[in-house]
């Protein structure tokens, strides 16, 4: 390859050419790292989201919450709420403070679509802080 060996010379002579054999081997090794690490990369698995298990906040002295049920009816407190009167109900509730915190709670059957029309219905009558109520604790097998 790059070496003389019928030479009369003791001295080795210099060799000018860069040896790409451990260059070839190292790229095919990312290669194949990369090969086996795209697939595990996509997001398209299905998912059973856990129990959160973060220390729970200090409770506010009068928390609000709007109870969506599996029968998706609306209830703001105890009392039964329409979605048309969701709005007015929140004013009454908060007495026109828009910063306060609605704590949201549904049944764990409730389609995800519905729960985000409860969110959206929040959203356009002005009320930003929703906090997510769940279960504290080991997750529940089904």
């Amino acid at each position: 390859m790059a070496m003389q060996l019928g030479g009369g010379d003791d001295d080795l002579a210099e060799v000018s050419d860069i040896n790409v054999t451990p260059f070839i081997d190292v790229i095919l090794v990312l290669l194949i790292i990369f090969m086996v690490a795209a697939p595990l990369a996509t997001v398209d698995v299905a998912v059973d989201l856990p129990v959160s298990n973060a220390a729970p906040q200090p409770r506010p002295d009068r928390p609000v919450f709007l109870t969506v049920r599996a029968d998706r009816s609306l209830h703001l407190g105890d009392e039964a709420v329409e979605r048309d009167a969701l709005p007015a109900a929140l004013e009454r509730a908060f007495d026109g403070n828009r910063d306060g915190r609605v704590f949201l709670r549904a049944d764990a059957g409730l389609p995800y679509g519905e729960l985000m029309e409860v969110m959206n219905a929040l959203r356009a009558a002005g009320w930003l802080k929703v906090a997510l109520v769940g279960l504290e604790g080991a997750p529940v097998s089904r």
